[in-house]
């Protein structure tokens, strides 16, 4: 496998909150010749929503996963569950796309979240579910004046009133800290991810879905009018493929993948659980899901049992060097912002790979030249509710079917590559640095 970052990139996290608190059996290695119908690459959301919704429709699918499922992002992500997946603002899906395919994205999104909610609720997935839809906190006046204008916007475009507050509301909406106001937007949840991969997984196979670790495709060919997918101590013979990888991709298994996608780092620290006369002090005592209004933004919330979760885009590099750096960052912010903390115990802390694309909105549909190949990725940090809900469309595609959903045809569209092949984590660096000047 040919990866753009350093090893300990993809390597599994030493201290990661939710692995304390799932512990799904290890799958098996695959082993000698295999066949399936379709064959799944990739167990995290995205590839396991895919088998899933195949199995049900009578369609026998494999899944394999270079490391476990939910190794990757799926097992490390933050656990917000709510609108996104794209980094374009509506105003611009619209001039490219037109207005019926910005609406439809936009139905395409609380379609997303409301996906994840039905299995939760299909298969009795207990997921520590918390949080009436996601907060935003303005960082400044400006951020502020922004939200009070656009407001009305999430009302047109998604069909809900949101809250807008003040900075004088914040502490009796329990979100006290050195914020200007914001808005609630009453669409989401916040989730353990672990528990609701977990319970995919368990959904998935006793469907009749195969699932196995520490088995990555090591080459694909054609195999008559299917493929055959090469693994260290196997073979899988399959009519169909889906590459549901995301930022854990390579770039030659297969080489359409090569520049396609954006690997992009993101890091959580999680306290130690916050005695109720501590969250007093900060004023913080919301399990609300929030983020702030930065380009280069954090994302929190009080958890369940009291242990507070943060997080912020990550480094450019998975260095020993760059990743103390950026733990004393994270730190740094998180003490800044809630300032009566600073002597809580971070007990866990780890990072993780989510993926952009160069168009800047997802992927779903057919690989170019690869007749039968399948591909979903590129959700811009918010891959549990549309990286879920890609993954079942794509078996809509897949079985040649009417989409289950709204789902706008632009998305099928392939991607363009990004400028520098391996090295185009390079084109973050000046990134980063406007939007830190910007954020100030």
């Amino acid at each position: 496998m040919r990866r753009i970052y350093e090893p300990a990139a993809y390597q599994a996290p030493a201290s990661c909150w939710w692995h304390d608190t799932v512990s799904p059996e290890p799958r098996p290695e695959l082993h000698g010749e295999h066949r399936a119908e379709v064959a799944v690459i990739g167990g995290g959301f995205t590839g396991l929503n895919a088998a899933l919704m195949l199995a049900q429709s009578g369609v026998q699918a494999t899944v394999i996963d270079a490391e476990q499922p939910g190794w990757g992002a799926s097992g490390r992500n933050g656990g917000f569950c709510c609108l996104g997946g794209a980094k374009l603002p509506a105003s611009t899906i619209a001039k490219r796309h037109g207005e019926d395919a910005r609406r439809e994205w936009q139905a395409a999104e609380r379609a997303a979240v409301e996906h994840v909610a039905a299995l939760l609720r299909a298969y009795g997935i207990d997921a520590d579910c918390h949080s009436t839809g996601e907060t935003l906190l303005a960082h400044n006046a400006k951020s502020m004046r922004d939200i009070q204008r656009t407001a009305v916007n999430v009302t047109t475009e998604y069909g809900v009133t949101p809250h807008v507050f003040t900075a004088e509301d914040l502490p009796e909406l329990g979100l006290n800290g050195a914020f200007h106001g914001g808005m609630t937007t009453p669409i989401g949840f916040a989730l353990n991810p672990a528990k609701y991969h977990a319970g995919l997984h368990d959904a998935a196979m006793e469907n009749g879905v195969q699932t196995f670790g520490q088995t990555p495709a090591t080459a694909l060919a054609q195999y008559g009018a299917g493929w055959r997918i090469t693994t260290p101590r196997g073979t899988i013979v399959a009519d169909r493929i889906i590459l549901a990888t995301n930022g854990y991709s390579s770039e030659d298994v297969p080489r359409w993948l090569r520049a396609r996608y954006l690997p992009v780092q993101s890091s959580v620290i999680v306290t130690r659980p916050i005695s109720t006369d501590a969250q007093s002090r900060q004023g913080w005592t919301s399990t609300q899901m929030c983020y702030d209004s930065r380009t280069l933004l954090h994302y929190f919330r009080l958890m369940p049992d009291g242990r507070f979760l943060f997080g912020m885009r990550g480094g450019l590099r998975a260095t020993p060097k760059a990743e103390a750096a950026l733990s004393r960052k994270i730190r740094a912010d998180f003490h800044a912002m809630f300032r009566e903390w600073h002597d809580v115990e971070i007990t866990h802390e780890w990072s993780g790979l989510l993926c952009l694309m160069r168009s800047f909105m997802p992927f779903a549909g057919a690989v170019p030249d690869m007749p039968g190949v399948f591909a979903a990725m590129g959700y811009h940090g918010n891959g549990v509710a549309m990286g879920s809900y890609l993954g079942a469309r794509l078996a809509d595609t897949v079985l040649q079917r009417p989409q289950q959903g709204p789902l706008p045809a632009f998305l099928g569209t392939p991607p363009k590559r990004f400028p520098l092949g391996p090295m185009r984590r390079a084109l973050l660096a000046p990134a980063y640095a406007a939007a830190a000047l910007w954020d100030s």
